[in-house]
């Protein structure tokens, strides 16, 4: 197999098809070894005219810049140690800023401007999620994650259902609650008491070759209702017009959009879910959800063996976090449009995904104003209120043409890899214009030539994903069985279930109430017993079936 360092190989050949000052200077930088400043190249869109010419240099500029694997001399995790203090001295102040309109105009130093502004925060927060927190928030689930006590392989429905269970002194409010499910029935038959914790435990987890990601991992019963808030908030959302399970299309096409018409902007927020500080989520959220929503949180996160006080409302790993982000931002973008004297329809002229915000253009400065008075630091490097080009929820358009670049995160040292590897050059040469087309052509053929004859040859069409190398239809070579065309595929084989007799009855009877059909990804048979999710033993080629 070829050595990891092939990308390197992979990105020169790019660079010498696309030969533009830009490509040159990723060509240099990879040939001397120059980590450090290839991963902090970036262009701007305003520096170019058309989208073919943006297009080649974000496809070289951007191809190893978020490798993981690729060595540096940043260290990684000091960086996420340190924008989680950085969130925490601008939630300190965004707070203390803040604290005089908890009183209402009542205190001197109000302005009455601001005062009306977040009345109609208020105002949109309680139309878009209601004034109280409804009953079936208590139908709790479990996440796919690590949580406070539950960590490394140990992280299955079952094996959190037989650990001991972890809650926070606020969680307690909802432990008679909890003690009626079937997790806290088999908690209570073998006698596991829950352990009370003082909050969260912070870790980070890998981003890119420049810094690692800060999230927290939550006390397992606090998450446990975490989530079924989040689900709450997701519904209330989808009935005024905010439907986060199709955002993500809906916001790519209007960026799409936007890239050519100009007349919405695209609004990307740095350290989002870390800058939403406690005094925010006071003020304008209604007192049923604040008083739920704060049972829940932790007010402590655990930092290298010292418990750190927060000035955050919640972090990244809450099970409420995304959604309690798309009500705050919603509502204050609606604020904006409404003191200006536009209706926001939610949705239409106000679209909010987690961060992701689009907003009319006409609108971006005081938008932004809002945002920066609350707290929350713009990203510049991801906002775009005009030009040609808008960048949303993983859609890049200059023009409204598709220039989303493809970012190599991972050692590329496995056959599978390299089908991913080849794919996504198949996918930007498709979009490609003049010499990058041909350049991403000869550097597939590269990926291709490291791969074994058998695997190879496992052509067939993009639908089938990457189990398959993506190629023109001459190409494939499909098995017919009964009318059905069946493709030789690279798959995964997954590892073999953990039997059901290693875990007690009662977590056996409780794990079998929760996934039926709860968990997309349950097995078919849970007789066979529970595998993590994503445990993959190796590969194998089989055939799976393509109409």
């Amino acid at each position: 197999m070829c050595a990891q360092r092939f990308v390197d190989t992979v990105a020169q050949t790019i660079c010498e098809g696309v030969a533009t000052p830009i490509s040159l200077g990723v060509y240099l930088r990879i040939k001397y070894g120059c980590r450090d400043d290839l991963s902090v190249m970036d262009i701007r869109p305003s520096m170019y005219l058309d989208a073919s010419s943006y297009y080649a240099d974000r496809v070289v500029v951007d191809l190893l810049r978020k490798d993981e694997s690729m060595e540096t001399s940043w260290d990684r995790r000091e960086a996420a140690l340190q924008n989680f203090w950085k969130a925490e001295r601008s939630c300190y102040r965004t707070n203390e800023r803040l604290a005089p309109y908890l009183e209402g105009n009542t205190h001197p130093s109000c302005d009455a401007a601001i005062e009306r502004f977040l009345r109609l925060c208020r105002k949109n927060v309680r139309f878009l999620i209601g004034s109280i927190v409804p009953a079936e928030m208590l139908d709790g689930r479990f996440g796919p994650g690590s949580t406070y006590g539950d960590r490394g392989l140990y992280t299955t429905l079952p094996d959190k259902m037989q650990s001991q269970p972890t809650v926070n002194n606020g969680g307690t409010s909802w432990l008679q609650s909890w003690s009626t499910t079937a997790w806290g029935k088999a908690c209570a038959a073998a006698k596991r008491d829950e352990v009370i914790v003082r909050g969260n435990r912070f870790l980070t987890v890998p981003k890119d070759c420049r810094k690692h990601r800060g999230i927290a991992v939550e006390p397992s019963i606090n998450v446990f209702y975490q989530l079924a808030l989040g689900r709450v908030m997701r519904r209330r959302l989808a009935r005024r017009g905010v439907n986060l399970d199709v955002a993500q299309d809906v916001h790519r096409q209007v960026a799409c959009e936007a890239s050519k018409e100009g007349h919405m902007c695209t609004i990307d927020l740095s350290n989002a879910s870390d800058t939403v500080c406690s005094n925010l989520v006071k003020l304008l959220l209604p007192e049923s959800w604040h008083e739920a929503l704060t049972s829940l949180r932790s007010g402590f996160t655990l930092v290298d063996n010292k418990w750190v006080k927060l000035e955050k409302f919640s972090s990244m790993g809450n099970g409420y976090t995304f959604e309690l982000e798309t009500v705050l931002f919603s509502a204050i973008c609606g604020a904006v449009l409404e003191a200006q004297g536009t209706s926001p329809i939610y949705g239409e002229n106000v679209l909010v995904f987690g961060d992701d915000i689009i907003v009319p253009s006409s609108f971006s400065s005081d938008v932004l104003a809002a945002l920066k008075f609350l707290g929350f630091e713009p990203n510049g490097d991801k906002t775009f209120v005009d030009g040609p080009f808008r960048e949303s929820c993983g859609g890049d358009y200059f023009l409204g043409v598709d220039v989303r670049p493809h970012y190599i995160k991972e050692a590329v040292t496995e056959p599978q890899h390299l089908i991913v590897l080849a794919n996504a050059l198949w996918r930007l040469r498709e979009k490609a214009q003049g010499r990058l087309r041909g350049a991403l052509l000869k550097a597939r053929f590269k990926v291709l030539d490291c791969l074994p004859t058998n695997i190879r040859s496992l052509r067939g069409p993009d639908i089938l994903g990457d189990c398959v190398i993506w190629d023109e239809e001459h190409h494939w070579k499909p098995r017919i069985r009964h009318s059905i065309r069946y493709f030789p595929a690279y798959l995964p084989v997954r590892a073999k279930a953990v039997s059901w007799k290693y875990f007690s009855s009662d977590v056996v009877l409780a794990s079998a109430l929760y996934l039926a059909g709860s968990r997309p990804d349950a097995p078919d048979d849970l007789s066979l017993g529970v595998t993590s999710r994503g445990n993959v033993a190796g590969y194998k080629i089989g055939l799976v079936p393509c109409s």
